[in-house]
């Protein structure tokens, strides 16, 4: 059980973060946009509401890439290491954060909840017996527990109403 706030940042700890609470989701994503992008087998992301993260040093550059979608995906890199601390899918929206947990202090907290796009993962990556995987994407209305899905809710009704004043 991991205890809240947790802390994290880019490798030359130009960059540091708090997360004030658990992610709504921790995913670990096998598709070919995200092996190109971090340059190995997968990414290991937790999508947290952005107002649940404090950036405690820092300030972290902005890099637009393109995503499977087609719609793009902001990656915010430190400007000096240029390590990536998170990223905005347009989906999502810029009132969410996908953190890298392996920028965390202590990335050990955060294993996966789900696997997606496993359609391209690589053939040596081995999931753990019941891992909860999906060929592609999944319906989060099936996947999410009801406190991350009203979360998820509450962040995009917020952004909604910010973004309309």
């Amino acid at each position: 059980m991991t205890s809240y706030p947790i802390d994290g940042g880019c490798g030359c700890r130009a960059v540091r973060y708090r997360m004030t609470t658990a992610p709504m989701i921790v995913h670990c994503c096998h598709c070919r946009y995200c092996q190109r992008e971090t340059g190995t087998a997968f990414a290991l992301n937790a999508l947290i509401e952005a107002s649940r993260v404090e950036l405690l040093a820092g300030e972290p550059e902005r890099i637009l890439t393109p995503s499977a979608s087609g719609k793009g995906q902001k990656i915010w890199r430190c400007p000096t290491c240029k390590l990536a601390v998170w990223s905005n899918y347009a989906g999502a929206g810029d009132a969410s954060r996908f953190v890298r947990v392996g920028t965390l202090d202590d990335p050990d907290a955060l294993p996966p909840d789900v696997h997606i796009h496993v359609s391209s993962k690589q053939p040596w990556v081995v999931l753990p017996a019941g891992a909860r995987a999906f060929a592609e994407f999944y319906n989060p209305k099936e996947t999410w527990t009801p406190e991350a899905q009203e979360r998820f809710r509450a962040m995009k009704a917020a952004a909604a109403a910010a973004a309309a004043t």
